[in-house]
């Protein structure tokens, strides 16, 4: 049974007869403490008993109990969070690096699961599937005409490795109904989406995410930009919200020289834990710039602020958002966790890059938004920074505490989009959906068609601009276009060479005019 509003304030007594014992805790002797803690927890399990056995209705006590947990841990901090079993299967799959299936992307193009491209050497092209085939049947489960969710479909075609599955798809090319055996394998979630040259002698790793596997991807693609004579490195961190800080760690220790300080964390009790690099670093001596904006956080950050800190490299970008907090998690049996925020970490000069948050969740989450509104992303004067946190690097440059890595180059969100709205827009997956609807009409349009070839040929078209201001129109969403034209085309122009031609053209054709990029190939005098 659902949980109802009606039961409020049940919980919420039980959430604040728990914090009133757990309050008095604080100056009773030692020995009082340990019998009253132990108190405190009985009562509030007996609380469930008493409400679970005798209340007049019937009532799923587990909701009192996730809502009592919630309501507790927002009393703390922003990032002491509950994941319910339902997320917490997809968080830690994301956060492990890879999950049994059989290697597609997808999305529901109408009324069918509609292939937007197999993996590469993943299980679904070794079996023959195409770029454009609609998944009728997944066995003897029918999965078009229903409108389902994306985790129910994932249930459908996820697996036991080895395991094999019976497709049966449509092929519009072919006008045909066809059946493939596929069998499941393992397939990676790449959190290192590219590594590739961006200019002479210029290196380019993109991070999204720091997962379990985040550092091994990272050192190859580094290894392999290495092989082909780098001398500097650009790390791009845009939009990556953080993970695992031992990735980042391991990450600087590629840059930084024995025993320099990457980071140092301090719990309640005062205790300090340091990491320091080792003798193991791989590109100690060559240029590094990392790229930042207001979604960087967390590891993002203590990888940024140890290049900085360390008068390593040059921060390129925009304020970071400000998570300088260090959780542990803690699982239970019903497969649900809890996310509890144990330390506080610290860059290399020691500072704290957390930003407040006694206003609440909601205005801390709000923050980064706010700051079109200050004018910070459009002019590094509007950053404010305070002078009583004011910390000096080993050369003398001045760096702040108090939220957010401020880099050293600033580059405005004005440069990189010229409207924030069709920015962010632009970044979402309507382009993807638009560019696969577009060759879906005719799979032919750029055949035989070579990378140079397909950019020539979008580069002398205006038709597939025009086209998607009226798909975006049909959406519902009345955005100007015209002013951003060659940045709309640009981000057309990359999806479609992702789709055609694979992951590494995408960045081929969206870094050439990307701002943080030029800043740096061209820097000002």
């Amino acid at each position: 049974m659902k949980f109802n509003s009606k039961y409020l304030p049940i919980i919420i007594g039980a959430t604040f007869a728990l914090g009133t014992v757990v309050g008095s805790l604080m100056n009773a002797p030692a020995d009082e403490q340990f019998l009253a803690k132990n108190y405190s927890k009985t009562k509030l399990n007996k609380l469930i008993d008493f409400i679970n056995n005798e209340y007049v209705d019937s009532i799923n006590t587990d909701s009192i109990v996730n809502l009592t947990v919630d309501n507790i841990l927002s009393k703390l901090d922003p990032h002491s969070v509950y994941i319910p079993p339902s997320e917490q299967a997809e968080v830690a799959e994301s956060m492990k690096g890879d999950f049994v299936g059989i290697g597609i992307n997808f999305y529901m193009y109408k009324d069918s699961v509609a292939i937007i491209k197999p993996i590469e050497n993943g299980p679904s092209a070794k079996a023959g599937l195409k770029s454009g085939d609609r998944i009728l049947y997944a066995g003897k489960t029918k999965l078009y005409g229903r409108k389902l969710p994306s985790d129910s479909l994932f249930s459908k075609l996820k697996g036991l490795q080895g395991s094999e599955i019976e497709l049966t798809v449509f092929r519009k090319s072919e006008q045909k109904k066809l059946k493939f055996k596929v069998k499941r394998d393992v397939i990676p979630i790449k959190s290192v989406d590219a590594s590739l040259l961006i200019g002479n002698n210029i290196g380019y790793i993109k991070i999204n995410r720091f997962a379990e596997t985040t550092f091994n991807e990272f050192k190859t693609g580094l290894t392999r930009l290495k092989q082909k004579g780098i001398q500097s490195l650009v790390i791009d961190l845009r939009d990556n919200g953080g993970g695992y800080m031992e990735e980042a760690i391991a990450i600087a220790d590629e840059f930084l020289k024995d025993k320099q300080l990457i980071v140092f964390t301090k719990s309640k009790n005062g205790s300090i834990d340091k990491t320091f690099a080792t003798k193991a670093g791989s590109f100690e001596t060559g240029k590094v710039y990392v790229l930042i904006n207001e979604n960087s956080a967390s590891a993002s950050e203590i990888l940024a602020g140890a290049i900085q800190d360390n008068d390593r490299g040059t921060i390129v970008g925009r304020r970071s958002f400000g998570k300088g907090l260090v959780q542990r998690e803690m699982d239970f049996n019903d497969g649900s966790a809890v996310r509890l925020t144990v330390a506080r970490y610290y860059t290399p000069t020691g500072r704290s890059i957390q930003k407040p948050y006694k206003k609440g969740n909601e205005d801390y989450f709000k923050e980064s938004e706010s700051r079109i509104t200050t004018g910070e992303l459009y002019a590094k004067d509007s950053i404010k920074v305070a002078d009583s946190l004011k910390f000096k690097t080993p050369k003398g440059k001045i760096v702040y505490g108090g939220g957010g890595i401020v880099p050293d180059v600033f580059v405005p969100m004005e440069a990189e989009h010229g409207n924030e709205n069709v920015g962010y827009l632009l970044q979402t997956g309507i382009v993807g959906h638009f560019v696969f609807e577009e060759l879906d009409k005719d799979r032919n349009a750029f055949a035989g068609d070579n990378f140079n070839t397909f950019l020539a040929k979008m580069k002398h078209s205006d038709v597939y601009f025009k086209k998607f201001k009226n798909y975006i129109l049909l959406t519902g969403l009345d955005l100007k276009l015209d002013k951003t034209k060659a940045l709309v085309n640009r981000y057309i122009t990359a999806e479609f060479a992702r789709q055609l031609f694979g992951e590494l053209y995408y960045y081929d054709v969206i870094l050439k005019d990307d701002a943080m990029i030029k800043t740096i190939l061209n820097p000002k005098k």
